[in-house]
């Protein structure tokens, strides 16, 4: 059985009391909880305080271009679908420059998770506004406040009918930790946006703000209500919703591709002489 010493990689860099650390202590609680191995286990990142924590994490890990996670995490589950494949992203990386492929990846489910620090904020590149920043707030590059209106990751993931959508909060970790646990058994694409106070540049989203507004979804609510799940992922302000907000099955893209639906393709045999002779013949 695997440990949490397993899991320990480098030194993390984050600001004291970032909202990261919790989430990082979830990710490798839950791997611990659910047995898996780090061998198993394969990180893509980008770009961002968010992408670093692959590097805190003793697994496999793909660190790659800003937005581009997705794509990369795509290709790694369609070649070896045996690796658990988790995206570590931000509010900017994944829902500005990498907007496009969050959409894509929800059409295709493939079973990828995609874990999103939503600081709502840019906090490597200083504090700049992200999609998710709410509108007015002040920043170094928006001094009259930001005048875009604030993206809905969530409400965007329920409207394109993704398979498994969820929010957490990096101050209940142990909520958290079940969610994670819960995307990561669940078959096909899970989003999971983790609401995580940046204390250095975000002084609105505060721990305290979420405190005095998260709760979590209550006993007897029902995630395949996609009405239902939604209106909840409309509530925004005074009461913010926390839990699986939806749920379906749906078929998984790798067992609609039929080269790869039995053997995965790196178990499949390669001949490098078949290429030569292909190449051949097309030149």
């Amino acid at each position: 059985m695997p440990t949490l010493d397993d899991y320990r990689g480098q030194v993390p860099a984050w600001c004291p009391g970032c909202g990261n650390f919790g989430i990082l202590n979830a990710v490798r609680k839950t791997f611990v909880g659910l047995g898996i191995e780090p061998h198993q286990v394969v990180m893509v990142s980008g770009i961002g305080q968010a992408a670093k924590l692959p590097h805190y994490t003793r697994c496999n890990i793909f660190n790659g271009l800003h937005g581009r996670t997705l794509p990369v995490a795509t290709g790694v589950a369609l070649a070896n679908h045996e690796l658990l494949t988790i995206v570590e992203t931000g509010d900017g990386d994944c829902y500005a420059e990498g907007g496009n492929h969050f959409v894509h990846a929800i059409r295709r489910n493939v079973n990828v998770k995609l874990f999103v620090h939503d600081n709502q904020i840019y906090g490597l590149t200083k504090g700049q506004a992200s999609p998710t920043s709410e509108e007015g707030m002040v920043t170094k590059l928006q001094p009259f406040g930001v005048l875009a209106g604030q993206e809905n990751p969530l409400a965007l993931a329920i409207a394109l009918d993704c398979s498994f959508v969820a929010r957490g909060f990096a101050g209940d970790m142990d909520f958290l930790q079940h969610l994670m646990s819960e995307a990561i058994r669940h078959k096909g694409f899970a989003l999971i946006d983790i609401l995580q106070p940046c204390v250095t540049f975000n002084r609105v989203n505060t721990f305290k703000w979420y405190g005095e507004r998260v709760y979590r979804l209550e006993e007897g609510y029902d995630p395949a209500d996609r009405a239902a799940a939604f209106e909840r992922a409309r509530e925004w302000g005074a009461r913010i919703p926390i839990g699986i907000l939806y749920r379906k099955e749906r078929p998984l893209f790798e067992e609609r591709v039929p080269v790869i639906r039995e053997t995965p393709l790196v178990r499949q045999p390669f001949d490098f002489a078949r290429v030569k002779e292909e190449a051949n013949a097309f030149f």
